[in-house]
């Protein structure tokens, strides 16, 4: 039997990296820390920059005040251990060749005690300096060269430098992928028809990867990278426009009747009158809603614009026609509030509302079967939940509106959920399977520059400004020697009847160290209850408190029996207490802008023509963290803050991919790369134009290419 080793299976795109020589299951687990998996991801692992590598030569032959690269043996090597507290060590090396010495020092780098020891010969490149009149190098690159006679690198060379690790050098990855480089590149096949690289003045694929990898020039490695920027871009504007071509050939959904008796009637449950605003995004889903074209809408609107009132208007057309709706909302918590609205909205009304959580009805004593069976046979009208809605034992008789809030916080699957939740989803006679009219909403404002990308295969509707009587909010961020005041001025609105929440990251101080440093629930409730608001109800609330217990809470404090609510990000989104005008942010620092936005958003809801007041207390150590707070403490304005958060977290961290459905794009960036989108999102709608599902044999390998790196993170399962 032939040894697997002698014959090793050839290296392709899907290859495992460990499948490399020399990568071996240890240095495979060190790659899959900066998410490379696979040889694909490999190719796509990007410099970060290139730098201009000299020719090698001797130590008496460095110039001073430029890059030098030499070769020699560690003569000596030591620790110098810091002066002080906070101050940096630095670990010293004495380099020597036959020509001369060369002194080399890393800051803060004790990790090379166990790496760098008299007798090795290594390699270094940096920056050349005068010390003493002899050369030195601070923080150089260097390299173990195992063979005293390796040969020398005495070419000059535009040298990639790559993300990487403590424990996965930049030198490492090079070698990687210059050793998979020639098994890869001479038989990858570019997905891209050859008339549109020749349009664009674009590379082929393999061109391209050995250009980003083995630049000849600077130029070279920017024509590189724009033809693999373009490559992801591309790819998802094509799943974003077969998605919606998708919708529209091959998915039907109810028209639903509209008619100004249906509009006076639903209108009539509000206890107010709608903005204009409001009523044009009601016009815009009404218009949606009366075709048999599957609605696929996403509503933005700032903290408190009203947007619950709008999906409740769109299930009542539902309702009105016959149908069901749903409402998915991200927490119980959120979920209750949604419910006790609108229950208090329909009240009177003949309206079958229930609401089904991972809690409630309880699952015991038949409650639960009794609602699931009233749900499947259509004597439900509107269900509010949250993923407990998802199961599989959840059916609907007719449902004809499913509104997803909070959508960011749900999966691509998740939202596509409800296509199969109708009991009779075969077919119709029109050969077109028939789901429920979707809109998806969000207080986190969406970026025009993301609108392309996260969102390209949803209509959007963007409510701006606040309903009548809201006021703008004041906010202020402050250090924490600043507390104290903060707190006393708390006492003074308390004092004029007000309420006020108070939010830190922790629920106790048990766990990690780090934990023990924070302001938690349990302890702060105790130090304001005894220090500053004494004679006022101090209450609790977090994610770990069961349903019931959440739900007294927060009756009691919309009530106003509760003074001071001190909470967890449990109450960012959707509580509604008029009468709470302050809110305190302990730890600002921690938590990220658009969130810091949510909670601001808890205050200043009411009519009574206070103002509310933010603050956030914190002692930010980064550059974001500063950024943030001063972005924050400069606008109430959700849009500008949304696009300030992309500028400060870049697009990846922005919803999280896992929850956006959006894949991890490894080369462009948004907005950085945003004339590179449009042209992608041009081309990818004009081949979509004349091949929906790029099914004809010139498309079916960039079919196939889009299927193995984006089907799953886009939700292209559906399309098939």
């Amino acid at each position: 039997m032939p040894d697997p080793k002698e014959n090793p299976p050839p290296i392709r795109l899907g290859s495992k990296v460990a499948d490399l020589p020399g990568i071996g299951k240890q240095r495979a687990r060190l790659f899959a820390r900066l998410d490379i998996h696979t040889v694909s991801d490999l190719l796509r692992h990007q410099p970060m920059r290139y730098e201009q590598q000299a020719s090698e030569g001797c130590i008496d032959q460095l110039q001073f005040d430029s890059i030098g690269t030499a070769r020699g043996m560690v003569q000596s090597a030591r620790w110098v251990a810091p002066p002080g507290f906070g101050k940096k060590g630095r670990f010293e090396v004495t380099l020597a060749d036959d020509t001369g010495t060369l002194n080399l020092v890393w800051f803060n780098a004790g990790y090379l005690r166990d790496k760098l020891h008299p007798g090795i010969t290594i390699r270094v490149q940096g920056k050349v300096k005068s010390f003493n009149n002899y050369p030195q190098i601070i923080n150089p690159k260097w390299e173990s060269l195992d063979d005293p006679d390796a040969t020398p690198a005495n070419d000059e060379r535009l040298r990639p430098v790559y993300p990487a690790t403590e424990d996965l050098s930049s030198l490492v990855i090079e070698k990687t992928i210059a050793e998979a480089l020639p098994q890869v590149l001479p038989g990858l096949a570019d997905p891209l028809p050859a008339e549109l690289l020749e349009h664009h003045a674009m590379p082929g694929l393999a061109k391209a990867f050995e250009m980003t990898h083995r630049p000849d020039s600077r130029d070279d490695a920017g024509i590189a990278r724009r033809r693999l920027a373009f490559n992801e871009l591309l790819l998802l504007q094509l799943g974003i426009a077969m998605k919606r071509a998708f919708v529209h050939e091959k998915l039907a959904a109810p028209k639903l009747r509209f008619t100004k008796a249906i509009d006076k009637h639903i209108r009539a449950r509000f206890p107010f009158t709608l903005t204009d605003a409001q009523d044009k995004v009601i016009k815009e889903i009404a218009q949606d809603l009366t075709l048999p074209i599957p609605m696929n809408r996403l509503l933005q609107g700032d903290v408190g614009a009203g947007k619950t009132v709008i999906a409740l208007y769109a299930l009542l057309l539902a309702v009105a026609d016959r149908h069901q709706g749903v409402l998915l909302a991200p927490t119980e918590l959120l979920a209750e509030q949604h419910f006790a609205s609108i229950s208090q909205m329909l009240e009177g009304a003949n309206v079958s509302t229930a609401l089904l959580t991972s809690a409630h009805p309880p699952k015991a004593g038949g409650e639960r079967k009794q609602l699931l069976d009233d749900i499947a046979e259509g004597k439900v009208d509107l269900v509010i939940g949250t993923h407990a809605l998802l199961s599989d034992h959840v059916k609907f008789h007719s449902l004809a509106v499913a509104v997803i809030d909070e959508q960011h916080r749900f999966g691509v699957m998740q939202r596509a959920a409800f296509r199969d939740s109708n009991r009779h989803a075969e077919p119709g006679a029109d050969g077109k399977r028939h789901v429920p009219h979707h809109l998806v909403m969000t207080a986190t404002p969406i970026p025009r520059t993301l609108s392309l990308t996260l969102f390209g295969d949803l209509d959007i509707s963007t409510l701006h400004g606040l309903p009548p009587g809201r006021t703008p909010i004041t906010s202020r961020v402050v250090m924490p020697m600043q507390s104290e005041e903060v707190y006393r001025y708390l006492r003074t609105r308390l004092e004029r009847g007000e309420q006020a929440y108070v939010v830190v990251p922790a629920i106790d101080a048990a766990g990690k160290e780090s934990a023990k440093q924070l302001t938690n629930v349990r302890d702060h409730a105790k130090l304001l209850q005894d220090k500053y608001c004494q004679g006022f109800k101090v209450a609790t609330v977090h994610g770990r408190l069961k349903r019931e217990s959440r739900e007294k809470i927060m009756t009691r404090f919309r009530n106003g029996d509760i003074h001071v609510l001190i909470a967890t990000t449990v109450i960012e989104v959707g509580v509604d207490v008029p009468n709470a005008t302050v809110m305190i942010i302990e730890h600002a620092e921690r938590f990220g802008l658009a969130q810091l936005h949510q909670l601001r958003g808890r205050v200043g809801r009411g009519d009574h023509g206070r103002r509310s007041l933010c603050v956030f207390i914190s002692d930010p150590t980064t550059d974001d963290g500063i950024d943030r707070l001063n972005a924050i403490a400069a606008t109430t304005d959700g849009f500008q803050i949304a696009e300030r958060d992309l500028e400060i977290r870049g697009m990846g961290d922005f919803f999280g991919t896992r929850q956006s459905g959006l894949p991890p794009l490894r080369v462009a960036t948004i907005p950085g790369d945003m004339e590179l989108l449009q042209l992608a999102k041009r081309d990818a709608q004009t081949l979509i134009d004349a091949d929906p599902f790029l099914t004809t044999q010139a498309h079916k390998p960039l079919r196939r290419v889009l299927m193995q790196q984006y089907g799953e993170a886009m939700g292209l399962i559906d399309v098939g």
